[in-house]
């Protein structure tokens, strides 16, 4: 086995480990294997490896203190071992490895997390999502293990899930599904999309409808949050968003997402401004606040978006003109005390106010007095509300002369 940009010496000792170690199976798996196919079958360009993850026929904490014995601890290092079946995470020679004892999985009920146990590497291929994902590398025989067809759906440039119930045990999938068709170049299969209209069409989504969080699955949400995380943050997030809505799929958050045609736009002014883009993809929901809550995002952008329909109702309400000037814009947004993220968010809406939002995001609020306090006492002011009032009445003048 050969992987650009991992050294033989690397996968050598691995393999010797694993001979020493006594263990039948040694596969890589994951993303990796699939990437590696793509670059070496279709001529893609080779991403580099972030890190090697390998599923160990047997123990793979005997196999990690094997290593460490062989290698010794200059060579092995960050070792951490994980979890029921002993997952560790370490270094070789500076490569992050993963490794994780084989196992199977069986689903109690939809949408819940699985229930886990050791198994064969046939068992945890199976636990994959897509057939482009079930497929391994075995280190100590050289071979492509591939009982899915695999590669085959690679080459044919289809997204297949690896069975009949995949996405109504992990409706989460279904986002899976449009980050590797809008990176990879994918689209699904017939029967993929036919399981995806049918999970969405059947599944009972009490949640979207006002419930009470209680409602849904509690495992749901959360993983709901890291696939739209890992969409928004690594993806393509324009193409995969399109793919999601052409599936009718954004309905797993709220059905108003799927009817929000100012999405892209909105998302790439946030991108602009530097801004999360998670809070602006729940912006157009039914209840945004609401919805973020559901999906756990963090408190802060929780926070962001509160203040953001804050200032929306604001606008609507009591807001300046759009031609008032500087210092009234100025004055009014920071005596509301919001933050410049909230006011970034509301700017990638598009209100009809958008201008001098945006003016106040990116110049006015860095404006300062031209005269310091210290300057002023030289020349005679006396500390207390008085000087205050003048170093504002300075910065209001410089704002206004700067319009």
């Amino acid at each position: 086995m050969e992987l650009p940009g991992v050294s033989s010496a690397v996968l050598e000792a691995l393999k010797s480990a694993a001979l020493d170690a006594g263990i039948p199976r040694l596969a890589l798996v994951g993303g990796v294997v699939r990437d590696l196919l793509l670059h070496r079958r279709l001529g893609r360009p080779w991403a580099g490896v972030p890190d090697l993850d390998w599923v160990v026929e047997g123990e793979a904490a005997r196999l990690a203190a094997v290593l460490r014995t062989r290698c010794g601890p200059q060579r092995v290092t960050a070792v951490q071992e994980y979890g029921t079946f002993g997952t560790v995470a370490l270094q070789l020679d500076g490569v992050p490895l993963d490794l994780a004892t084989a196992r199977q999985e069986r689903y109690p009920a939809p949408a819940q997390n699985p229930v886990v146990q050791a198994g064969p590497l046939s068992a945890d291929l199976v636990r994959r999502d897509f057939t482009i994902n079930a497929m391994a590398l075995d280190l100590l025989s050289g071979e492509l293990v591939d009982p899915h067809g695999g590669l085959r759906d690679l080459e044919q440039g289809r997204l297949v899930f690896l069975h009949d119930k995949s996405v109504s045990d992990d409706p989460t999938r279904v986002i899976r599904a449009a980050r590797y068709a809008a990176r990879l170049g994918l689209q699904l299969s017939p029967e993929a999309t036919r399981q995806v209209m049918q999970t969405l069409k059947s599944w009972p989504w009490a949640w979207r409808s006002g419930d009470a969080p209680e409602s849904a699955p509690p495992a749901l949400a959360t993983r709901l949050r890291m696939e739209l995380d890992r969409l928004l943050e690594r993806e393509p997030w324009r193409e995969a968003l399109d793919l999601l809505e052409g599936w009718q799929a954004l309905s797993l958050l709220d059905s108003a997402l799927q009817r929000d045609a100012q999405r892209s736009r909105r998302l790439y002014w946030g991108k602009r401004l530097g801004l999360p883009l998670m809070p602006l993809l729940l912006a157009a929901a039914t209840e945004p606040l609401a919805l973020a809550r559901r999906l756990q995002i963090p408190g802060q952008q929780q926070q962001w978006l509160a203040q953001m329909l804050e200032l929306r109702s604001w606008l609507l309400e009591g807001a300046p003109s759009v031609d008032a000037p500087p210092s009234l814009w100025t004055n009014s947004l920071e005596q509301k005390g919001w933050s410049p993220q909230a006011v970034g968010l509301m700017v990638a809406l598009k209100p009809l106010q958008w201008r001098p939002l945006l003016r106040w995001w990116g110049r006015w609020r860095h404006v300062v007095s031209p005269i310091t306090a210290r300057e002023l006492i030289a020349s005679g002011w006396q500390p207390g509300p008085g000087m205050g009032a003048e170093l504002h009445r300075q910065r209001c003048l410089l704002l206004d002369r700067s319009r």
